[in-house]
């Protein structure tokens, strides 16, 4: 099936004639996007994937052990895809001492959780930004913030012409709309967004990814904000309650299929195929989660027995060990601080934790000693690396 979805405009830059694709306004039309029962069957694999994944985060006392280790393993990825180095282990050791390897990729991670924590916020507050626009241009805001592309207008609309790859607008792989044309492009995007449609919650938010990298409305940081953007709309839409999903890691698999996927939507109209292949992308990433979700609720409990057989075990020691999903790298001093203790309670602690072969130290130093919560860091350091 072949459609068209945009129009181009002809500019010239530098004495070279370019083609600048403005997409159609969404749903997809002339024809329609119709699910075939391939399609169907994918959906309902998706569907199936993302609640047993909902089941899977309900299992444990607090959803918050899975979405702090899972949104830094998204934080990771999607920003590998753009070419960072920072590995899940860098960015959990800046959090735990302050100090990095690799200290610009670090930011880059650290900057998209706050981005992902800001826009979360705003969602639920009654009287926070709703999912449009605004907000996507205050987590841009967040996302840039003292990294490289700082200086690209962290949190507004470009302002000039932008491509994708390609050494100059000429060569160019893809050129996205003109500047002047994108704020009305994003507006009929985020109107979509609150605009009842026949179409199921996990296809619309295959289709306003593929739209909002189209429009690429920002100079820079479009790939993680675009991707930011499904994990929002699920919830937005209500298919989960909190950004368990990392979908980057699917992404990353099938990187060029993913570049192709798209290139097909713009030039053949193939919003079938894009479709196909989210759902797929879906289900593999959701799939994922539950079962490190799960091996990370059976890891925990048996850890608690453990802890429980060990000589000289402490309440504060249990109490630390519930806290590690949250906190896999601990120093002594942050101890203190978590079980809101003195030193020597806080030692025995982590010296509890450490005899029972929960925590290791990874420093191999005498003072500032950094203690890891290895075996649920491998679960999730899943690749990340």
């Amino acid at each position: 099936m072949s459609r068209k979805t945009g129009e181009y405009r002809i500019n010239h830059y530098g004495g070279e004639e370019v083609r600048a694709f403005v997409p159609f306004p969404l749903p997809p039309s002339d024809p329609p996007l119709e699910l075939n029962e391939h399609s169907r069957h994918l959906l309902a694999a998706a569907e199936t994937s993302l609640a047993r994944l909902s089941v899977a985060a309900a299992m444990v006392p607090s959803e918050d052990w899975f979405l702090y280790g899972f949104l830094r393993k998204e934080a990771v990825i999607t920003s590998q895809i753009e070419g960072t180095q920072a590995t899940l282990q860098d960015v959990l050791t800046f959090e735990a001492t302050q100090r990095a390897e690799r200290p610009e990729d670090v930011r880059e991670v650290c900057n998209y959780v706050d981005a992902v924590t800001y826009a979360r916020r705003e969602m639920h507050q009654s009287k926070g930004l709703p999912l449009g626009t605004r907000l996507l241009c205050e987590s841009h805001k967040r996302l840039m913030r003292g990294t490289r592309g700082s200086e690209k207008l962290p949190g507004e609309i470009r302002r000039s012409q932008n491509w994708i790859g390609g050494t100059r607008l000429g060569n160019a792989r893809f050129v996205p709309p003109p500047h002047h044309e994108v704020a009305e492009a994003m507006a009929s995007l985020e109107r979509w967004f609150h605009t009842e449609d026949h179409l199921p919650a996990l296809v619309r938010a295959g289709l306003a990814h593929v739209q909002f990298e189209t429009i690429h409305p920002f100079l820079d940081g479009n790939g993680r904000i675009g991707r930011l953007l499904i994990v929002l709309l699920l919830e937005h839409w209500q298919q989960l309650k909190s950004p368990l999903l990392y979908l980057s890691v699917a992404f990353k698999r099938r990187q060029e299929e993913y570049y192709r996927q798209l290139a097909a939507v713009r030039g053949d109209g193939d919003w079938e195929g894009w479709t196909d292949f989210f759902l797929e992308c879906v289900s593999v990433a959701a799939d994922d989660a539950a079962t490190t979700a799960e091996r990370c609720f059976a890891m925990l409990a048996k850890h608690r027995k453990a802890i429980l057989k060990t000589k000289g075990a402490t309440i504060p020691a249990i109490q630390l060990l519930d806290l590690l999903p949250c906190n896999p790298l601990v120093t002594l001093p942050t101890a203190m601080g978590l079980l809101k203790t003195t030193k020597p309670t806080a030692t025995k602690a982590i010296d509890a934790l450490y005899r029972a072969k929960i925590l290791r130290e990874i420093t191999g130093k005498q003072r500032d000693r950094v203690y890891a919560y290895h075996d649920y860091l491998k679960l999730l350091a899943a690749d990340t690396e």
